[in-house]
């Protein structure tokens, strides 16, 4: 148990750096705008898309991820995404460096700076399909939802860690300081988690299902036999062997319902808008009257209400399943956008705003925001495994792009429409659930592959 626990804290150092992230422009997206946007004159089109820049990463990184977790294998495509997180965090925090000056916003210095995010963005794509792949093939099949949610976990906490550094970084100093000096250091500060990522994943082994995948059954049953004991690796390993010798490995081989079911999840996950309160929650708070130190510290307290139920969603997966969370969370997540759209169609701001906005964020990070990546990791096929998370993964920040880049010129036209927009996701994604998405609870991998052949 110790083994596989260690094991899983080092993969989930991925789901840090990918909340870290994208969420470390909440703090400087401002500053950003100040320094690069506002002396270009440039408008909120150009403002959301720079805001938004790393999410066309992201699909990229989750377009490249299958082919990179096939033919690297899992682990060493992990390698890479530290290596990425890395450089875009130094890059997106001096992006002067070599070609332009400090001090003199250009075009030029506008698209390097939303090139090292993009950098970033392709590391948050590769570790959003590939970490859960990597926790999911290695984990036991009864306590495999609880392990995969705790990469969630890692998301809500690498988020919270970078709202405290945000928040220390800009207290008690001047707009000034924050506009010149302290947005580069709430990116730069990303380096330090990239570089100890980087390092462990030299200590943790590849997944036997990869091993296995390629011809390496010793090494398979070697990592089997810690995991799960000698008579039940062997059992897996043959179970293994048997679906991948039995697989065309066609993508639609079993079916496209399975493939379909991967991408609305993701999709479903992203057009209920939680990254709009993620990436713009500093701003979300000061438009409801808050000050400019109150808004990080009520960000601060989201991301604590985020962790708090990001932990009952790992303690009641593996007991109650993943389909009845899924859908309490879609009926909190619609009560919660509903209201606030309401709220904002009566212009009514205060504690009220901020109570739906909880009772929102508490539903996603009970139920869709650990659970889809669950789901995602068991459902597929091990032949298919990779090419079919990559096509979910790219959907899911797709989806993230369009929702985040058209929420600046969204609020502008109308925010009670556009958080009831995102109710009406919510309420969608409850009917989609209930009517399409299989329950995983407990079943091997190899059993869920089964379910699909049946289907198909």
């Amino acid at each position: 148990m110790l083994y596989i626990a260690g094991i899983t804290l080092v993969a989930t150092l991925g789901g840090l750096l990918f909340g870290y992230d994208t969420a470390v422009i909440s703090g400087a997206e401002k500053s950003v705008q100040n320094y690069l946007i506002t002396p270009l004159g440039l408008g909120s089109l150009a403002h959301g898309a720079t805001i938004s820049s790393a999410l066309i990463g992201c699909i990229i990184g989750g377009i490249l991820s299958g082919w990179l977790a096939s033919r690297l294998g899992r682990k060493r495509a992990l390698m890479v995404a530290a290596i990425l997180f890395f450089v875009s965090a130094l890059g997106s925090g001096y992006p002067e460096f070599l070609f332009f000056r400090r001090g003199e916003p250009t075009m030029g210095l506008l698209m390097m700076f939303n090139f090292y995010r993009v950098i970033g963005g392709i590391g948050v794509g590769l570790a959003s399909a590939i970490c859960p792949m990597y926790i999911g093939e290695i984990a036991p099949a009864d306590i495999r939802g609880r392990l995969v949610s705790i990469n969630q976990f890692a998301i809500i906490f690498g988020m919270l860690v970078v709202y405290f550094v945000n928040y220390g970084i800009a207290k008690g100093e001047t707009l000034e300081y924050i506009n010149e000096t302290g947005w580069r250091l709430m990116f730069i500060s990303e380096a330090i988690p990239a570089g100890l990522f980087g390092l462990l994943l030299f200590l943790v082994p590849e997944t036997p299902r990869y091993l296995a995948l390629t011809n390496r059954d010793d090494k398979a049953l070697k990592i089997l036999t810690r995991i799960n004991g000698p008579s039940q690796a062997k059992i897996i390993l043959n179970e293994i062997k048997h679906s991948v010798e039995t697989a065309s490995g066609k993508l639609f081989s079993y079916g496209k319902v399975v493939i379909i079911i991967g991408i609305l999840l993701s999709v479903f996950q992203q057009f209920v808008g939680i990254n709009v309160a993620l990436y713009y929650a500093p701003r979300i708070f000061e438009s409801m009257g808050a000050a400019k130190d109150a808004s990080m510290l009520q960000t601060v307290v989201m991301g604590l209400v985020n962790v708090i139920f990001t932990v009952i969603a790992i303690v009641t997966v593996d007991k109650y399943g993943r389909k009845i969370l899924l859908m309490i969370g879609s009926i909190g997540m619609a009560i919660g956008m509903f209201a606030i759209g309401g709220l904002a169609f009566f212009k009514v701001i205060g504690i009220s705003t901020l109570v739906f906005i909880i009772i929102y964020t508490a539903s996603f990070m009970m139920s869709w925001g650990p659970i889809t990546w669950v789901l995602i990791s068991e459902i597929f096929p091990n032949k298919i495994r990779g090419r079919a998370i990559a096509i979910a993964v790219a959907a899911q920040w797709a989806a993230n792009y369009f929702i985040s880049s058209t929420y600046p010129a969204m609020m502008e036209f109308s925010g009670g429409m556009t958080y009831s927009f995102y109710g009406l996701m919510s309420l969608l994604s409850f009917f989609f659930v209930w009517r399409m998405v299989p329950e995983t609870k407990g079943k091997t991998l190899e059993e869920m592959e089964a379910l699909w052949k049946r289907k198909a």
